[in-house]
Parts: structure tokens; C-alpha cells; sequence
């Protein structure tokens, strides 16, 4: 008889689904958060960038860092497991993204962004969010080597901060998988 495809996975199972993804997976992802006050957003980014093996975030501008106590009930003890840096000037953080060996990518709606499914997030990229309110800073936006923006065609005009992190890394990620070997399925067993 055969074991049921459609169960959910054990534990072990997990671990080890993920182990295959993670050895296929070579592209350095980081993060540049820019005035994120929101404590749960931040929650949320920190876990998303744990989940996505996002290397580094520097946080920029005012944004809440992640010892915030409301940050830790979203991120569940993530942040422990990403490098990041207390909050600079946003071109500084660009900056060191920049001699750390990544490129900048804002995700941002200006009149030159691509979308994001046609953005190239290949290679060791460094993704930019703004902040709930305002977006990217006019000095970030400056400094980005490229800005990409996530399509919308419902009625809603933006996203949530944290979704919108969510949607960019994973978008780079799958981008990175798209070009293995079709035979990577990477199917639990």
C-alpha cells in the first residue's frame, strides 16, 4: 500500500524538504528596510527573511529594530537567525549593501520602475522597502541601481509593507529556481 502524497509532512520531513531547497540555492539575497515603524511589519520582514535565507538587513532611516517586543511576537525569535544592523542614514545603508558586493533594487512605484516579475533579482541582490506611509526615501530612490514594482489589479492601490517584503523575496528566489534543471522538482517524499 501506498503512503497517501496529500499528507502533510512530518517534521523531519520538513527539515529535510528544506535542506534540498536550501543546497540548491546559491543567489545572496539582503534587505535594505527604510523607516518601517511598525512593529509587526517588522516582525513579519524578519520572518519572511529567515524563511528565504535573506543573509543581512540593515535597517535605514527610523525603523523599528526587531528587540522592539512587539516585533518579536510576529517574528517568533527569526531575527536571531539574520544578520542585521541598528538603523543608519538610507544612503549609508545603500552604501555598505553596495560594498558588500550587492546590487540595490527598491521596490518603489516611480515613472522608471519594471514590474517585478520582469526586474533582474539575479545574482546577489539587496531588495529596498520604505515605509508604510511614505515608501522609499527620495535619497534611497537615488541611490538604488534599479527600482521594480509589485502589479496590482484589484482596487487596492498599495500593500502592506510586510507582504510587499514577502512578494519581493520570494519573486527572487523564484527566479533563481526557475533557472535550475526542470528535473529539480524537489518534491517531498
Amino acid at each position: 500500500m501506498t503512503a497517501n502524497p496529500r499528507r502533510q509532512l512530518r517534521p523531519t520531513d520538513v527539515k529535510r524538504l528544506n535542506r534540498t531547497w536550501r543546497r540548491n540555492t546559491q543567489g545572496r539575497l539582503a534587505l535594505i528596510v527604510e523607516s518601517v515603524t511598525g512593529p509587526f511589519n517588522i516582525g513579519s520582514i524578519f520572518r519572511t527573511a529567515a524563511a528565504f535565507g535573506v543573509e543581512h538587513v540593515w535597517l535605514a532611516g527610523n525603523a523599528t529594530p526587531p528587540t522592539n517586543p512587539k516585533a518579536q511576537k510576529t517574528a517568533l525569535g527569526t531575527d536571531r537567525l539574520v544578520t542585521w544592523e541598528e538603523p543608519v542614514p538610507a544612503p549609508e545603508a545603500v552604501r555598505a549593501a553596495k560594498a558588500d558586493g550587492f546590487r540595490v533594487v527598491a521596490v518603489e512605484l516611480t515613472g522608471d520602475a519594471v514590474p517585478l516579475h520582469e526586474a533582474d533579482l539575479s545574482g546577489d541582490v539587496c531588495l529596498v522597502v520604505g515605509s508604510e506611509d511614505h515608501g522609499c526615501s527620495p535619497a534611497l530612490l537615488e541611490a538604488a541601481d534599479a527600482v521594480c514594482y509589485i502589479p496590482q489589479v484589484g482596487r487596492v492601490g498599495s500593500f502592506n509593507v510586510g507582504v510587499a517584503t514577502a512578494i519581493a523575496v520570494a519573486e527572487a528566489r523564484r527566479q533563481e529556481w526557475a533557472a535550475l534543471e526542470p528535473s529539480h522538482s524537489f518534491g517531498a517524499q
